[in-house]
C-alpha cells in the first residue's frame, strides 16, 4: 500500500507545472488532495493540467497571499507541498512588491497558519538555484555562498529561511530543496517567465524559430519532472530529511547551443539563432550554473533517472497533442 493512501495533502500552486503533475501522482497513489492556486495568468495556473484527476482532487482558488483562506485550508493537513510562487526573474525586478508578497510575506503567514492551527504537518518547500547567484565555483552544493543577484532570489531565499527557522524554533517539520531547471509535461511555454525551455518548446512545434542569448556556451543543469516529484516525496517521507537544505541537479550539464541541437533532433525539425543579450537579462544572468546534488543523493538515496534526450522527447509529445490548451 502507497504510504500516502488516505493521506490528507496540501499543494499550493496545485494547478501550476509541478503541482499539477505531484497532484496526478499522488492521486494514484491514494492521497487526499487538496489544490490550492490563484490562477493569476502571469503564475502558469491551468484547469488542463489536472484533466487526468479533475474529479478526484480538491481545488481552492485562493491566493497564498490570503492569510484567511490559508489558515482555513491548513487544517487536518498532514503534508503540505508548497509550491506556488512568482518564479519570473525578469518580473522581479520590473515590479517588485508582488514578488516580495507572494516570495517571502506570504510564505511567513502561511508557516504562522501551520504553527497556530497544525503544527504536525510535514511541509516540503520548493526554493530555487538562484539563491546563490553567480557561481564562484562549480558544481555548486550547499555551502556555496548566497549572494543573489535579483528581486526573486533574495525574496526566495528569505521564504526558505522561514521555513528552516519555523523547524529550529516551533518544530514544524519543513524541508528545503533548490530546484534547477526543471522541464517536462504541463510547463509553462507561453513565455519565458518559468524557464527559457519552456518558449524554446512552443516555438519549435510552431515551427518557429527560436532565439539564444550570448553565445551558447552558458552551462546548465536540468531535471525531469518527474525525477523532480520523486525528491518531494522522498523529502515528504523521510523524518531525517526535516530542517535540511538540498540541492537537485543532473549528471549531465549541457550548454545552451548543444541544449539547442538536441531539441532540433528531438523533434525532427527547427531553427534557432544566437542574438546579443538585451540589458535587462544580462544585468541578472548568472552565467554558468550546475548543482552538486551529492547531499540529496546521499541522505535520500536520489538521483536523477531520466535522460534529457528522453525527457525532451516526452515533452514534447505531451505539447504536441495538447497544444490548444497551452498557446
Amino acid at each position: 500500500m502507497s504510504p500516502f493512501e488516505s493521506k490528507r495533502v496540501l499543494i499550493t500552486g496545485g494547478l501550476g507545472f509541478i503541482g499539477s503533475n505531484l497532484a496526478i501522482r499522488l492521486v494514484n497513489q491514494g492521497a487526499q488532495v487538496t489544490l490550492v492556486d490563484s490562477l493569476i495568468p502571469e503564475y502558469g495556473g491551468n484547469m488542463r493540467n489536472i484533466e487526468p484527476v479533475k474529479d478526484r482532487v480538491r481545488i481552492n482558488i485562493s491566493d497564498v497571499r490570503d492569510e484567511h483562506s490559508m489558515k482555513h485550508l491548513i487544517q487536518h493537513q498532514e503534508y503540505m507541498f508548497n509550491l506556488a510562487g512568482q518564479t519570473s526573474h525578469l518580473d522581479s525586478m520590473v515590479d517588485p512588491f508582488p514578488d516580495l508578497e507572494i516570495n517571502a510575506r506570504a510564505q511567513l503567514s502561511i508557516l504562522e497558519a501551520a504553527r497556530r492551527y497544525n503544527p504536525q504537518i510535514k511541509i516540503v518547500f520548493a526554493g530555487t538555484r538562484q539563491v546563490y547567484g553567480k557561481p564562484t565555483y562549480l558544481p555548486v552544493d550547499e555551502r556555496h555562498p548566497l549572494v543573489p543577484v535579483d528581486v526573486n532570489g533574495i525574496n526566495k531565499l528569505a521564504g526558505e529561511w522561514y521555513h528552516l527557522l519555523y523547524h529550529n524554533v516551533y518544530g514544524v517539520r519543513s524541508v528545503v530543496l533548490r530546484l534547477t531547471n526543471t522541464y517536462g509535461p504541463r510547463m509553462r511555454v507561453i513565455d519565458a517567465r518559468q524557464t527559457f525551455l519552456g518558449i524554446w518548446l512552443r516555438q519549435i512545434i510552431q515551427g518557429n524559430e527560436y532565439l539564444i542569448y550570448g553565445d551558447g556556451k552558458q552551462l546548465r543543469d536540468f531535471n525531469y519532472v518527474d525525477d523532480v516529484l520523486d525528491a518531494m516525496i522522498s523529502c515528504a517521507l523521510s523524518e531525517d530529511a526535516n530542517g535540511q537544505i538540498f540541492n537537485l541537479g543532473a549528471e549531465d550539464p549541457i550548454n545552451l547551443k548543444d541544449l539547442a541541437d538536441l531539441l532540433v533532433a528531438a523533434n525532427g525539425s527547427g531553427n534557432y539563432r544566437l542574438v546579443p543579450f538585451p540589458p535587462d537579462r544580462k544585468a541578472i544572468d548568472i552565467g554558468d550554473f550546475y548543482a552538486d546534488y551529492r547531499k540529496i543523493r546521499g541522505h535520500l538515496g536520489w538521483k536523477p533517472s531520466t535522460q534529457l534526450a528522453q525527457g525532451l522527447a516526452r515533452t514534447l509529445e505531451y505539447f504536441r497533442s495538447e497544444q490548444q490548451y497551452y498557446w
